[in-house]
């Protein structure tokens, strides 16, 4: 909250060392909870883009953004945490000036940010986000350039969430999944992206030889989607054997239980019987 006693100078002092207080408590509070290392760390611009997979930018010009929006920057990670309080007070004397022209009414110039969906990352302008932190404002002025990934950056909160993201990324670009395919095929454990790319791209080398003919990756995709995934997720539901897992978990669990007890790559309801009844005898089945 802000105070005022009268004095700018001595106010501004004060904004700064309530900050840096909030900012040792934080991450006081967060050991204590036993968080993420990673819960109180701004985000960085270039390591996001990454696991997306930039495609292109436009500038926007000069917009009101949130201020809870901006959860990352561009060069700036180590001096501010993720609700930009100062980690040290290496940052003291200018934020200092800026809280004081704050104080004081003066104008402040825009700050300037990616866009990245709908998060925003500082490319100038740290302190002044910052001390408006400080100020309890929610909104700030900001020159906008709209950053277009190839991977939505919806789900990201932390840093560890972008390893999801680049394994996702790499999974799409060896097949190229779109629209509601590439909603529908979801895992939980990044690592799996790397298996069902390895699972697709060998469907895709028999559907070749049988058909011979090349095929490429997004006729795989379109074909391996339509053709397999979804005959045999609606085999699974059928069955009641998705469980708490995601669909794509349950098609990855029961292909190769099918092709470990049956050897085949055929699917039917047999199939689905053969690889229920088994598994369950062995305590294997779906988690639910």
């Amino acid at each position: 909250m802000r105070r005022d006693t009268g004095f700018p100078v001595a106010d501004a002092e004060s904004d700064f060392l309530r900050a840096r207080r909030r900012q040792v408590m934080s991450r006081l509070a967060a050991w204590l909870r036993r968080e993420p290392d990673d819960v109180n760390i701004m985000l960085p611009f270039h390591e996001v883009v990454g696991a997306l997979g930039m495609a292109s930018e436009k500038r926007l010009g000069l917009q009101s953004i949130r201020l809870d929006s901006i959860v990352g920057s561009v060069d700036r990670t180590r001096d501010f945490d993720r609700r930009f309080r100062p980690t040290s007070g290496r940052v003291r004397e200018r934020w200092q000036r800026l809280a004081l022209a704050a104080r004081r009414g003066e104008s402040v110039p825009p700050i300037e940010v990616y866009r990245v969906g709908e998060l925003h990352f500082i490319i100038d302008g740290h302190h002044r986000v910052s001390v408006a932190h400080a100020m309890g404002l929610e909104v700030i002025d900001a020159y906008v350039t709209q950053v277009i990934t190839r991977i939505n950056s919806s789900g990201i909160r932390y840093r560890g969430d972008l390893i999801v993201k680049d394994y996702r990324r790499l999974f799409l670009d060896r097949v190229p999944l779109g629209g509601e395919a590439r909603a529908a095929v979801v895992l939980s454990d990044p690592w799996h992206y790397a298996q069902l790319g390895e699972h697709v791209e060998a469907w895709g080398f028999r559907l070749m030889q049988d058909s011979g003919q090349f095929l490429d990756r997004p006729e795989v995709a379109r074909r391996w989607y339509a053709d397999e995934y979804t005959p045999v997720v609606a085999m699974l539901r059928q069955a009641d054997m998705i469980g708490d897992r995601t669909e794509t978990e349950a098609y990855m669990w029961v292909a190769a239980e099918r092709y470990r007890l049956i050897r085949t790559h055929r699917w039917d309801a047999d199939v689905i019987n053969a690889v229920r009844e088994e598994s369950q005898s062995h305590g294997r089945g779906p988690r639910v």
